[in-house]
């Protein structure tokens, strides 16, 4: 049985990075440090426990002396099966959960976006920029796994969608767009790192 006031945090480094001519993006280096090191900095000081959800890579990801768990099934089907997987392996009431690649997110942003998610009356907080969600940033209640389970053995994956189907309430971060910049190719990473942030 999950505790309800604990919470763990998420960081999905999962994906095959296609654009990022398939380097494991959590592993590249952000001024030269592995852009993992940034979402772990940031969400270590909200959460009981950090999980990286990770499918590839698992000894180098396991030598930041965190639980890698992943995916149950090989098929890298996604940021929802890394949801899942969390939830499986976490007794946590709360899943704080944000991608292996945006390293300008601050340990202020998550705690806003938790602070939405430990309300009593919704399921899920997502991140809305003032234009657009950003649904691999959220708090979000593992009470949601049989469901989540029930929709991604139907065949779907669309994190949205699911999303879409609970208590759902955007924060707003329309102060802070540029903070969900992520890093899908090698000239974004030298573009973002050529505006000086560190």
């Amino acid at each position: 049985m999950s505790n309800p006031t604990k919470v763990t945090g998420v960081i999905l480094a999962g994906g095959l990075a296609r654009r990022m001519n398939n380097q494991d993006k959590g592993l590249v280096l952000f001024h030269r440090r592995p852009m993992v090191s940034y979402a772990i900095d940031s969400i270590k000081p909200l959460v009981d426990q950090v999980i990286i959800n990770a499918n590839r890579n698992l000894d180098a990801y396991s030598k930041f002396g965190l639980p890698v768990v992943s995916d149950q099934n090989g098929n890298f089907e996604g940021p929802l099966a890394g949801i899942l997987s969390a939830m499986a392996h976490a007794d946590a009431g709360i899943l704080l959960v944000m991608p292996c690649d945006s390293p300008l997110i601050k340990t202020d942003h998550l705690q806003r976006l938790l602070k939405a998610g430990l309300n009593p009356e919704i399921d899920v907080a997502v991140a809305f920029d003032g234009e657009r969600l950003h649904p691999v940033f959220l708090a979000i209640k593992t009470t949601l796994e049989s469901s989540l389970i029930d929709y991604l053995g139907s065949g779907e994956r669309k994190i949205d969608r699911w999303l879409m189907k609970h208590r759902m309430t955007q924060v707003d971060f329309s102060d802070a767009p540029e903070v969900f910049v992520n890093v899908n190719t090698l000239g974004e990473l030298s573009a973002l790192e050529g505006q000086g942030n560190e």
